[in-house]
Formats: structure tokens, sequence, C-alpha cells
């Protein structure tokens, strides 16, 4: 090789370095963490993680190019706190909390790594975050409800079933999340013209004894609130609703795809899509303290006429037309 073509060869691999070196930044592997609340072979959950993986998409992070996700599927209380133990170890650089639950696990096992939550209610209160505003340390994310819901949640009884004039919350009595839920549900009570009755979920013998004696009585209508006992036992509430003929509002959609009448409730798809976005903003260099804790943006209705037909039920045609779902 000829001396010049040597120094013109050298000059043109050194013009490419930057080049390669820009490559080679850009496709740069992050790492991310998801501790989700349900069970890996429950038909949901890949929706779910498709929702989130899409909205990642959509920001230009692509699971196997330039982004690795580590799913753990914690579907009971017993596998939050090993598998945020294990994610922890894996030392991703922010992590997707889905549920209460699962954020606190994450609080317990790291101060430092990055986590965004979903799914999850009230989480001053769980001393998750300092503020809505300025959550401090190193948690931020998505209320999945605010306490004001549970006045829409009366009022779309009262639109399904006006003849109601007395109405069971099922609530969990050993959580205080909710206490502000509940109470606006009782304020706002006598304007709608009814009597509110507090049904603790506690274990399903009491449940079904309780919800037999308020069905007793006629003009009765039932809201189920957000706790755990009543998620895990959807299936058991929904068929006590049936049998005692009792139009109901839950706090979400799987409910209604149970069998449930209706249920008013924060899209979940956009939680995840959301969430994607703040992950974003942390990989780019951006601190989950100085990152408000945002409600809800959109919700959703879903309702079931097979159900409604059941109950002797005939839900209003402007519902059903505004309605997010509805099984027929």
């Amino acid at each position: 090789m000829r001396r010049r073509d040597f120094i013109t060869l050298l000059g043109g691999t050194a013009a490419l370095w930057p080049l390669a070196a820009r490559a080679q930044q850009s496709t740069r592997v992050r790492h991310v963490g998801a501790l989700m609340n349900i069970a890996q072979s429950d038909p949901e959950a890949r929706m779910w993680a498709t929702a989130f993986e899409r909205g990642l998409g959509q920001l230009g992070w692509k699971p196997g190019d330039n982004l690795q996700i580590e799913y753990r599927w914690a579907h009971n209380d017993s596998l939050y706190k090993r598998y945020a133990q294990e994610l922890v170890r894996l030392d991703p650089e922010v992590i997707l909390a889905v549920s209460g639950s699962s954020a606190s696990a994450l609080q317990q096992a790291t101060g430092t790594i990055p986590i965004v939550f979903i799914a999850t209610s009230d989480p001053v209160n769980r001393r998750l975050i300092a503020s809505m505003e300025k959550p401090g340390g190193n948690i931020t994310g998505f209320v999945e409800f605010e306490s004001g819901i549970g006045v829409k949640w009366l009022e779309l009884l009262k639109q399904i079933a006006p003849n109601v004039k007395r109405v069971a919350v099922v609530q969990d009595p050993m959580r205080s999340t909710w206490t502000s839920m509940l109470i606006g549900i009782e304020n706002t009570a006598p304007s709608f013209n009814v009597q509110v009755t507090r049904i603790d979920a506690r274990d399903s013998a009491e449940l079904e004894r309780s919800l037999a004696a308020f069905a007793g009585t006629a003009d009765g209508g039932l809201i189920v609130t957000p706790n755990l006992f009543s998620a895990i036992s959807a299936e058991r509430l929904v068929a006590l609703a049936a049998r005692h003929k009792l139009p109901a509002v839950y706090f979400s959609r799987y409910f209604v795809t149970e069998g449930g009448l209706i249920s008013y409730a924060p899209d979940r798809t956009d939680q995840y899509h959301r969430a994607a976005g703040y992950i974003d903003r942390i990989l780019k260099g951006e601190k989950p303290a100085d990152m408000p804790v945002q409600a809800p943006a959109k919700f959703e209705l879903v309702a079931n006429l097979r159900t409604a037909q059941q109950i002797g039920l005939t839900l209003p045609a402007q519902l059903v037309a505004a309605a997010d779902h509805v099984i027929r």
C-alpha cells in the first residue's frame, strides 16, 4: 500500500469513529424492572404487559433492542417482598410498580432505584411519597382512584336503578385509605334520597350473611369499593349480587366481565401508557422526587346487559350508548 493511500485510509477511518461511537451509544441497552400484581398465566397479564411495552415503544424504547424488561408476577401478598428484592438485586435503572402493595414492597427494598407506580391508592397515607406535587425520594407515579369517585359511583347507581333507596357499600374495615371515599358517599347520600349501610369485607361467611340481611328489604343497591378482599372475592360478590338481585356498581371492569352489572374505573391501559412516559423521562435523567404524582386522566364505563336482564333491570339507552364496552 502506498503511503498516501494509507494516510487517506487512516483519515477516513478516524472520520468514522465518532459515528461508530454515537451508534454504539444509541443502541445501549437500558434496564427496567416491573413488579406486577397479577399471575403471569392470567389472561389479562399479557394485555397489560403489551400496553406497557407499546407505550415505551411509542417513545423509542424497544424491548429486545435498546431495552430489557425484567417482569415479576406477584399474584398474592406473599410474593411481593420476595420479588421486590429479586428485582432490586438485578439493579435496573427504574422499576414499574403495579399496585400499592408492589410499591410498598419495593420501597422497603430500595431507597435509591427510581420507582414509578400505577394502580395505587392514596400514596401519601401509604407513606410512599411526601406529597402529590413534590413526591420527594425515589418514588412517583399515578394514583388509580381519587376519593371523589365514590360520589360518581352513587350517582351511577341511581342512574341505572332510580328506585334504590338503600345502598350497601362493601369496604375493608382494616384499611383507612378509603375513609374519605366512604364519607363522601355517606355525605352525598341524602341528596340522592338514599341511606348507606357499611358492609365489612373481612371473610366470605360474614360478607354473605351481611348481604343476605341487607337484601331482605326491597329497594337495595350495592357499591363495591377498592379493597384487596373484594378483588380476591370478585366471583363471590358477583354471585351474591345476582342471587339477591341487587343492582351493583364495581370499582373494576373485571367484576363486569365475570358477570357483574356495571363498573366505572380509570382506564388501566391509559395508566400503563402514562407510566411509560414517566419511565422514559427518568431514563433520560429526570428525578422522581420532582415529578408530580398524577390523578387518572381517562375512565371507562363497562356494562353487562345480560346481567341487567337477569335481575330484571333495563339500563338507560343513553348510558349504554356512552359505555366504552358493553357485554350483550
